[in-house]
């Protein structure tokens, strides 16, 4: 089930958010959003809402049992037996076969069987919010719930189930706690004007972008210089408004049901430097990143080289964590090798003239959705030759799509984030906020699409 769908936005959440506010409970209302993530989670398959379950249960008894120990020893080992058990099976379902193919590739002696394996929607999203709640209490920043709905709900909550943002308990576990108090009128202005501004994001604009760039994309062999610049900035703006627009409706969602979800995008197109666009992009990726991968791994504490190898230990791996392909591998060991000269060079980059500074990161940015967005190392590199070789003509459509990739960078340019929006409680903004809910309603019928991130 997907947020811009007739059966989400016209039965499951009505249905949903009546229930959650007619219950007045704690009990009922956990045992609401637990049951509801699984149906939301289920309508894709629901065989693998087992397979969410176990991995849940897992790291509920691991939480449990590190909370009634006060031996590090012992808590180290449930964390390195539970931690293991998530991601093997992330691996399995994930890598198996990249990992099979690897080794295929250099060896015909002990070939590894290709399988055919379904990969999991949201697997390496609600992977990662285990991990960090049994890290968590082993580390003492948070004490671990007794209560196994309230669990269920952190983990199944349907908002950020499948494409985050990437929540840790300590950040809604007051929320959590209060859950059966009553509804707040901000919340809801807010709740309500989140989702809309996130779903105007994906229909209007990044769906747009992409009827436009996906033709081009789909023959990217015979791409033209026109091609490959409309394709490349394209991909830079669809990619944005459609992860934004899906992480706005998702803060949305939870200040409907009274829970306050981390921002996830701080206008990362404007940054100064790529480490400040890895502080605005995906941030909760990128702070889990840091706080569960970078600083156990020694952080910058221990010399240039260390730090240098840290940081790209972190990014190939953040990369791989975006899919089985070595184009996210490169991608992740690109935006490594920024860091690090960011790191070396930032002083020099900044004593640039503001607007210089984020157009090169912008350009540095662009030039590795390029990569990521590649199917292999083949169209990665016809795409990055043709960005520099003046040729051919215009791709079809070529000036509509090159319209509304301008007014995306405009708006990506001069608008703020909804997180700086003041969303009016005035009964009079109701009309506007059901007018803009209705036209993209249309809109989102006329070209239905998932978003990009359900494939990570």
């Amino acid at each position: 089930m997907v947020f811009n769908s007739d059966i989400f936005l016209l039965a499951f959440l009505p249905v949903v958010f009546t229930l959650f506010w007619a219950f007045d409970s704690k009990t009922w209302r956990y045992g609401l959003l637990a049951v509801a993530g699984y149906v939301f989670y289920g309508w894709w398959n629901w065989r693998f809402c087992f397979l969410l379950l176990f991995s849940s249960l897992i790291s509920y008894a691991a939480g449990r049992a590190i909370g009634a120990t006060e031996s590090r020893n012992r808590r180290r080992a449930i964390v390195v037996a539970c931690v293991s058990i998530d991601l093997a099976i992330l691996g399995f379902f994930k890598y198996y076969n990249f990992f099979a193919a690897a080794v295929r590739a250099v060896t015909s002696s002990a070939p590894l069987p290709v399988l055919d394996i379904v990969l999991p929607i949201g697997i390496s999203f609600y992977t990662f919010h285990t991990i960090s709640y049994v890290v968590d209490v082993a580390e003492r920043r948070v004490r671990p719930t007794a209560n196994l709905w309230e669990y269920l709900t952190y983990v199944n909550l349907f908002s950020q189930l499948v494409a985050g943002p990437i929540v840790r308990f300590r950040q809604i576990e007051a929320d959590l706690e209060a859950i059966d108090g009553p509804p707040r009128e901000d919340w809801m202005a807010k709740g309500i004007g989140f989702f809309v501004v996130g779903l105007a994001k994906k229909v209007l604009i990044a769906d747009q972008i992409a009827a436009g760039i996906d033709p081009i994309l789909a023959s990217w062999g015979v791409m033209s210089f026109s091609g490959a610049w409309i394709a490349a900035l394209g991909y830079t703006c669809q990619l944005y408004f459609d992860f934004s627009g899906y992480s706005d409706m998702a803060v949305g969602l939870g200040f409907l049901f009274g829970l306050r979800i981390p921002q996830n995008f701080n206008s990362p197109y404007r940054a100064l430097g790529i480490a400040d666009f890895w502080r605005r992009w995906h941030i909760s990726l990128s702070s889990w990143l840091r706080d569960y991968l970078y600083l156990p791994l020694g952080g910058n504490r221990k010399g240039a080289a260390r730090t240098y190898a840290n940081l790209m230990i972190v990014m190939l791996l953040g990369g791989l964590w975006h899919g089985a392909n070595w184009t996210f591998v490169a991608w992740g060991g690109y935006h490594g090798v920024l860091l690090i000269v960011d790191r070396v060079a930032g002083r020099f980059f900044a004593r640039l003239p503001a607007f210089l500074y984020r157009l090169q990161t912008f350009f540095l940015v662009l030039l590795g959705w390029v990569i990521f967005r590649s199917t292999g190392a083949g169209m990665a590199m016809h795409w990055l030759r043709t960005l520099g070789s003046p040729s051919g003509g215009l791709p079809p459509d070529a000036l509509r799509t090159s319209v509304v990739i301008g007014l995306a960078l405009v708006a990506i340019a001069t608008i703020p984030e909804a997180w700086e929006f003041r969303f009016s409680t005035d009964r009079r903004w109701a009309m506007v906020y059901a007018a803009a809910l209705v036209a993209c309603y249309f809109v989102m019928n006329a070209r239905p699409s998932v978003f990009l991130y359900y494939q990570f």
